[in-house]
């Protein structure tokens, strides 16, 4: 199976043996990838999704492969269907307050889930913030380029943590490689701050104030 950069750098974050939940799998690409991944091994694979469609879709797909036995589809949303069983929940390609809606509908899960994967579409830093509220540390963080996007992937596992407002904003082990990507990553996020700034109209004081902030902060780091 064929994957984009952005899921082989989710799948690769994955510890060997967990079983793991994908909400949200989609075709459920990301688990046939793994599946098929002779050199590790998971305990058991749950793809999930809140659509018929695409779980029809990807059942297609999990049988042409012949992976039915490796592979276990559930319908539902976010983590009504999650089951003590699984100890790793991955979620990629949605939106950060999604994110934290699912895992703020579902806290006592939090309890017997050890490890997160995450590669949120925004609001990177309140999943983060969120989070290390309920116990977990960031234990990994990569930026990865798939075409001509540059998207962020963090790895969660329980455990205490304290971050400030730059490492939240920026991620406290992105900022120790700030390699290439990342000056890539932010130089784009300054400028859409920038060009929101602009277009904003009257009002929006607190917005403006909050984006002002936010540019300042990416320049001095640039």
């Amino acid at each position: 199976m064929l994957i984009n950069n952005r899921l082989k750098e989710v799948g690769r974050l994955i510890d060997e043996n967990a079983s793991f939940l994908d909400v949200g799998c989609d075709h459920a690409f990301l688990d046939i990838y793994l599946a098929q991944d002779r050199k590790r091994q998971f305990k058991k694979i749950v793809a999930s999704d809140n659509k018929k469609g695409p779980l029809e879709q990807a059942q297609n797909n999990i049988n042409q492969h012949k992976l039915k036995n490796k592979i276990e589809l559930r319908l539902g949303n976010g983590l009504d269907i999650y089951t003590e069983d699984i100890d790793t929940v991955v979620i990629s390609g949605m939106g950060g307050r999604n994110m934290i809606g699912i895992f703020k509908n579902h806290q006592d899960y939090l309890k017997t889930i050890q490890t997160i994967v995450l590669s949120p579409n925004n609001y990177q830093s309140d999943v983060k913030k969120y989070l290390v509220s309920v116990g977990y540390e960031i234990t990994d963080e990569v930026l990865i380029k798939d075409g001509k996007y540059v998207y962020q992937i963090i790895k969660f596992k329980k455990g205490k943590a304290k971050y400030n407002k730059r490492e939240y904003f920026f991620g406290p082990l992105l900022l120790q490689k700030k390699d290439k990507l990342f000056r890539e990553y932010y130089t784009r996020e300054l400028k859409s701050r920038e060009i929101i700034l602009e277009l904003l109209p009257k009002g929006f004081n607190y917005r403006k104030l909050k984006l002002k902030k936010e540019i300042n902060l990416i320049k001095k780091e640039l």
